[in-house]
């Protein structure tokens, strides 16, 4: 099954390394195993997510202009043999995982939680299911909806698609100045896109202020919602 992302705003965030490396942060401590990426674009995440606890780790991107940049990109990374790469969706998948993750990605599925449902039969009993989407419905914009996104989350939409026999590890939003900055893109800029320099500006000087202020509001509220989400092994003491 192959699907044609309608954005164009990959390349844009492909240099975010603040941002990139201020979620993973945040996510790393559960990403070990086997590894599923769900969507995983042009690559340009992958690398900050890879820790020593990673024994394989495989990209499925539908897109095949995506899938293509991601092949040659995967190129680039160390210790190639731990990858593997599919132009495909998730249903097409027969393995299971110790961890899915999807990032930015659950927001361009119209049929969310049906996505989620085959992620959690995916998932190996003790497996960990991670997903950060934008956060806030109400800051959807015309760039949500240019690059696809059919919503935007808060953390009562987001556990509500979630499969009820999973558990929450982590549930909390991230970038609290982020969150401001849509506000402003919502109600006076409207653009459908950010410019490369405010990208730049966001990352270079907003994030790593954020990352000192989200801990005082308590990651009460954010541009992002990240959830952990994990499945029972079973077995009961």
């Amino acid at each position: 099954m192959s699907v044609n992302y309608p954005g164009q705003e990959l390349e844009l965030f492909e240099n975010a390394k603040n941002w990139k490396s201020y979620f993973s942060h945040k996510i790393n401590p559960y990403i070990s195993g086997d590894v599923l990426e769900v969507g995983a674009g042009i690559g340009g995440t992958t690398p900050y997510l890879v820790t020593s606890k990673v024994s394989s780790w495989t990209c499925i991107e539908p897109d095949k202009v995506l899938f293509e940049k991601l092949v040659k990109e995967g190129d680039t990374w160390r210790n190639k043999d731990l990858y593997q790469f599919s132009n495909a969706v998730l249903e097409a998948q027969t393995e299971q995982y110790d961890t899915i993750l999807y990032i930015d990605v659950i927001e361009h599925i119209e049929k969310d939680g049906e996505e989620l449902v085959r992620a959690y039969q995916a998932l190996r009993p003790g497996g960990s299911l991670i997903v950060l989407v934008p956060a806030f419905n109400f800051l959807y914009s015309p760039f949500d909806q240019s690059i696809g996104h059919f919503r935007r989350y808060d953390k009562r939409m987001l556990t509500a698609i979630v499969p009820q026999q999973m558990e929450i590890r982590e549930l909390f939003y991230l970038d609290s100045l982020g969150f401001f900055s849509s506000v402003a893109n919502k109600l006076v800029l409207k653009q459908p896109y950010p410019s490369q320099g405010q990208i730049n500006f966001w990352d270079s000087y907003l994030v790593p202020i954020a990352k000192r202020l989200d801990p005082l509001f308590r990651n009460s509220f954010g541009k992002s919602l990240v959830g952990v989400f994990g499945k029972s092994t079973g077995i009961h003491k």
